[in-house]
């Protein structure tokens, strides 16, 4: 077998079997899919995700957060009305005054998929702060609000919203409390964060 390899060469390695730091330094980046981006993205920030089939999935999961962190009897901020019909039937109280409530439940504009963020505005959280809030967050969304930058997120909320773009559009990227905190995390508050990802492409 050695003397076949002596005098025909061995196989030429192809890209394929090129491993990720064998890469020439002029070769483009591989670029993953933007959903696969956003995933990674936002799970190194801290976020729990999780990926709904369809809308029984989704209300699964939202069981499966209630009795994880034993949630029974605390209150929900709700300020969605058509999240409060869509949620219905889940095993939870809504309220609108913050005081009172632990979870803050919700939608958002957009998913960031470029640093994991989330993308919020008066829509969902009307003219509170982030630190006005619940600590912890259940955040409702479709896959075809994964975007690539807040840029683009920007650009759909005017497109969106003509006769009145919302204001306070912030977002929310830290899911994780950490002890040390670098200058591009200053100012922003960090929240448990469980994202409940409908499939809809």
């Amino acid at each position: 077998m050695n003397l076949f390899k002596k005098i025909f060469g061995s196989k030429p390695q192809t890209d394929k079997d090129l491993k990720p730091d064998e890469r020439g330094k002029y070769m483009p980046e591989i670029k993953l899919p933007i959903d696969e981006r956003f995933t990674i993205n936002f799970k190194a920030n801290g976020g729990k995700f999780l990926y709904c089939d369809n809308m029984n999935e989704v209300f699964e999961n939202l069981e499966n957060i209630i009795d994880e962190n034993e949630w029974y009897d605390k209150e929900f901020l709700v300020l969605d009305n058509n999240l409060i019909s869509l949620f219905k039937n889940a095993n939870f109280t809504a309220t609108s005054k913050s005081s009172e409530s632990t979870i803050f439940l919700s939608t958002c504009e957009n998913l960031i998929a470029n640093d994991g963020s989330l993308l919020i505005s008066s829509n969902q959280i009307y003219e509170k702060k982030l630190q006005e809030l619940p600590q912890n967050f259940i955040v409702y969304a479709t896959t075809s609000k994964i975007i690539e930058n807040i840029g683009e997120g920007l650009r759909k909320i005017k497109s969106k919203n003509k006769q009145k773009i919302p204001t306070n559009i912030t977002t929310i990227k830290h899911f994780k409390s950490t002890e040390e905190k670098d200058f591009l995390s200053y100012g922003s508050s960090s929240k448990n964060l469980y994202l409940l990802l409908l499939e809809d492409l």
